[in-house]
C-alpha cells in the first residue's frame, strides 16, 4: 500500500507501507525531485545490467530525506511551511517514508530503529529550523 500526503496540491511525503507489493519497478516521485524513490520487485534470475552513474551536476535547494523503519513504531507529524500542524501517521517496522516538503516531527511509540538517507553535505544547524511541537495528544 502506498500513501501520498498532499496539501494544497503539493506532495509533502510518500509512505510505502511494509505490506506493499507489485511486480517490476514503480517510481513514486516526480522526475524533478532531488531525492528519487522507487519500489522494485523482480523474479529469481532477473538481471539488472551493470552500470555506472555519470557525473552530472545537480543543484539541490531543499533537503528531502528517506527513512527506512527497521523495527518499532513511531508517529510522524506533518506541518506546513508556516509550522501549522496538518496531520499524523503511524509507521512501523518495514515501512519507508520520503519526506519531501513542509515540516515534520516524530514521536517514538515503541523502541525504534531506522535508517535515514538524505542529500549531503550536512550543514549542521544551518540545515534546519527547529520549532515547538504543535500536535495535541488525544
Amino acid at each position: 500500500m502506498i500513501k501520498e500526503i498532499r496539501y494544497s496540491g503539493r506532495l509533502y511525503a510518500v509512505i510505502i507501507y511494509h505490506n506493499h507489493h507489485e511486480d517490476g519497478i514503480a517510481f513514486f516521485t516526480p522526475n524533478d525531485f532531488s531525492q528519487q524513490l522507487a519500489y522494485m520487485h523482480h523474479k529469481k534470475g532477473h538481471v539488472i545490467q551493470p552500470h555506472i552513474h555519470n557525473a552530472v551536476k545537480r543543484e539541490v535547494s531543499l533537503t528531502q530525506e528517506v527513512l527506512f523503519i527497521r523495527k518499532g513504531k513511531l508517529r510522524v507529524d506533518f506541518y506546513d511551511d508556516k509550522q501549522n500542524y496538518l496531520e499524523s501517521f503511524v509507521l512501523e517496522g518495514g515501512d519507508v517514508i520520503l519526506l519531501a516538503k513542509g515540516g515534520h516531527g516524530f514521536k517514538i511509540l515503541e523502541e525504534t530503529e531506522m535508517i535515514e538517507v538524505k542529500q549531503g553535505p550536512y550543514m549542521g544547524e544551518m540545515d534546519k529550523t527547529r520549532f515547538s511541537e504543535k500536535f495535541v495528544e488525544e
